[in-house]
């Protein structure tokens, strides 16, 4: 068993937005300890996002994690033998998690030329509903209600 609750660590803001949210989004995105070289890409992207959409691109960006975050998950749950996939709904800290870790991923798996163009591509794909971290959206709410059934397996 776990003893106690871990207490949350305290993110200083970013230094260009004043956001922890863009300093959360940087660290996911981090590789190797290259926070530098994350800042920048994020930046980059935003300003791409910025020039194309001749929107504000913090905004654009913003919509795009609200697009992507689920607000329900399935969970396996083992009932006498047999694991039922059962649906539940999702912590607004994980939602948030969620929505930048599939935004990076699928970020990542495009196939424009930089790193920058293919996050601002997605945050744009993302923030019209489209793209394939709104699609894994849909597919965990898709999965959620076939199980539905299972609800009352809740923990």
């Amino acid at each position: 068993m776990r003893k106690g609750n871990v207490k949350k660590r305290i993110l200083l803001p970013d230094p260009k937005y004043g956001e922890q949210l863009v300093t959360r989004f940087v660290n996911n995105m981090t590789k190797d300890g290259k926070k530098s070289l994350a800042y920048r890409i994020f930046y980059g992207a935003i300003d791409m996002v910025a020039e194309k959409t001749s929107e504000d691109g913090m905004e654009t960006w913003k919509q795009a994690l609200n697009n992507v975050a689920p607000s329900v998950e399935v969970k396996s749950r083992r009932v006498g033998g047999a694991t039922f996939q059962v649906p539940i709904e999702v912590r607004p800290a994980r939602k948030s998690s969620l929505s930048m870790k599939w935004l990076i991923r699928y970020a990542r798996a495009r196939h424009e030329k930089t790193m920058v163009e293919r996050l601002a591509g997605e945050i744009i794909a993302a923030s019209k509903g489209e793209g394939a971290a709104v699609k894994k959206k849909d597919d965990t709410h898709r999965m959620a209600e076939a199980n539905k059934a299972f609800s009352h397996f809740r923990f």
